[in-house]
């Protein structure tokens, strides 16, 4: 019994290797993540103090709880067994590719990389890109709003540095989830903005059940307190003009609100609003083309000799990046509130009625968005060239003119960016820009006129502000 045990070396080491393994999964693992959660939840903490928005617990779940929570909503169940039987698929196939969408959808946020990189990441490169302002912005009621609401921002969608530029003008207000489209599917960015709470969309889908467990997981999350940030119009906007709404993760955030049982659902309007989109001319390259045959393609060699040109300017001083970029926040909408006046219970309504309604408020959003939309130097410049039709204008008259068309705005309530409140230099950094761009020429006798073959790009940044007039 006690003669020794003789076993080949290789077998110890694989023993020894388990019982390594064995040690830190069972004993060492679980206290350094104890110890690390810790340390996280005290930041989170830290970090609510200064929010105006709490981060809910619904982000902080791990994501695989929140895939399974969502795999298992009744809802995603019925849709599940609905397209088995209308397509005869077996339900364990069905099943397997409605948790591949959920999966493709929910986020994996972290409060380190949103806080930590994300934010400071869009503060430097929308500092950078812009001189970035806050325009006008309701403070009080947006700190007044009920701890216990679910928040979404809604804004106009003018440029791909929306995400960016709100990420950063909001950082001190909350963390925000988008929708992002599958353009940013793709390797490591798409982790990273997962981590930052985004969670992706296929964009005109017409896929029944995703689009069952889309509605699901956004229903789910604003349940849950997520703070959103949705862009109703649905997409980039071409004209340069606010868009019609298009209304699907809006409809999927209200389209069964109970303002009996459910939290409140709070709109917060955004109007954001640049002196040069940069991506302007590719957004309007096809009335580019319609209008004067002409087409406008991305080349490597284009976007390197931008950046040579930037260089330039930067080493002789006379780079004034693209101009001004600003936001405003309008006046919170209580989906509570909008609905208790209209005595309309969204829940109780049929398909058709309920689809109505959510149409009609829409339009509330999308007019509260054009209300705060700023007038930046650039638009007004363009507004009043293109009135002209093409006659040339000396600087003194064009000032004039462009006076009175900021007097006319801030009667009705509209909202002029006017940089060092002195309009003479606002005037002149909007006329600059679009003579540097050569959008607006300048004659040898000192005259301004618009450039015939620039109209479309001309028109697209006065109809930026065309709403208001």
């Amino acid at each position: 019994m006690n003669d020794p045990v003789i076993i080949p070396w290789w077998v110890l080491a694989l023993l020894s290797i388990f019982t390594a393994i064995a040690f830190v999964d069972r004993i060492f693992a679980p206290g350094v993540r104890w110890f690390f959660r810790r340390r996280v939840n005290e930041a989170i903490d830290e970090l609510n103090t200064r929010l105006d928005l709490r981060i809910q617990p619904f982000k902080l779940t791990r994501r695989q709880s929140l895939v399974d929570q969502l795999m298992y909503d009744a809802k995603v169940i019925e849709a599940v067994e609905l397209e088995a039987q209308q397509t005869n698929i077996p339900r364990s196939v069905v099943m397997k590719k409605a948790q591949r969408y959920a999966k493709e959808i929910v986020p994996h946020f972290s409060a380190r990389a949103y806080f930590g990189f994300g934010t400071r990441a869009a503060r430097w490169l929308s500092q950078f890109v812009y001189r970035v302002r806050l325009g006008y912005s309701d403070d009080e009621a947006i700190r007044n709003i009920d701890p216990d609401a679910s928040v979404v921002f809604v804004m106009n969608h003018r440029s791909n540095m929306d995400y960016i530029l709100l990420t950063f003008m909001a950082s001190s207000r909350a963390s925000l989830s988008y929708a992002v489209g599958e353009w940013a599917r793709i390797f490591l960015l798409q982790s990273m903005i997962r981590a930052m709470g985004a969670y992706f969309i296929r964009r005109d889908s017409g896929n029944e059940l995703y689009r069952r467990v889309l509605a699901r997981y956004v229903r789910m999350a604003t349940r849950q307190g997520v703070t959103q940030a949705v862009f109703p119009e649905g997409g980039l906007t071409r004209t340069g003009a606010l868009r019609e709404p298009r209304l699907g993760l809006i409809s999927y955030t209200i389209s069964d609100f109970d303002a009996d049982s459910d939290r409140d659902v709070v709109f917060i309007p955004v109007g954001l609003n640049y002196d040069r989109v940069i991506e302007d001319r590719i957004l309007t390259s096809k009335r580019e083309k319609e209008a004067t045959g002409r087409k406008f393609r991305v080349k490597a060699s284009s976007i390197l000799g931008v950046f040579r040109q930037l260089f330039w300017l930067r080493m002789k001083g006379q780079l004034y990046r693209a101009g001004y970029a600003v936001a405003s926040f309008g006046s919170p909408i209580s989906l509570k509130e909008y609905l208790g006046d209209k005595k309309i219970n969204l829940r109780k309504l049929n398909d058709k009625k309920r689809f109505a309604e959510i149409e009609k408020f829409g339009k509330v959003l999308i007019d509260n968005i054009g209300a705060v939309i700023p007038a930046v130097p650039v638009a007004l410049v363009a507004t009043v060239i293109l009135r002209l039709k093409g006659k040339e204008i000396g600087e003194l008259e064009l000032k004039s003119k462009i006076f009175e068309l900021i007097s006319s705005l801030e009667a009705n309530g509209a909202y002029t960016h006017i940089p060092r409140e002195d309009r003479d230099y606002a005037v002149s950094t909007g006329l600059r820009m679009l003579t540097l761009r050569h959008i607006v020429d300048k004659t040898d006798q000192g005259l301004y006129k618009a450039n015939p073959k620039e109209t479309v790009l001309l028109e697209y940044y006065a109809n930026s502000i065309a709403h208001l007039l």
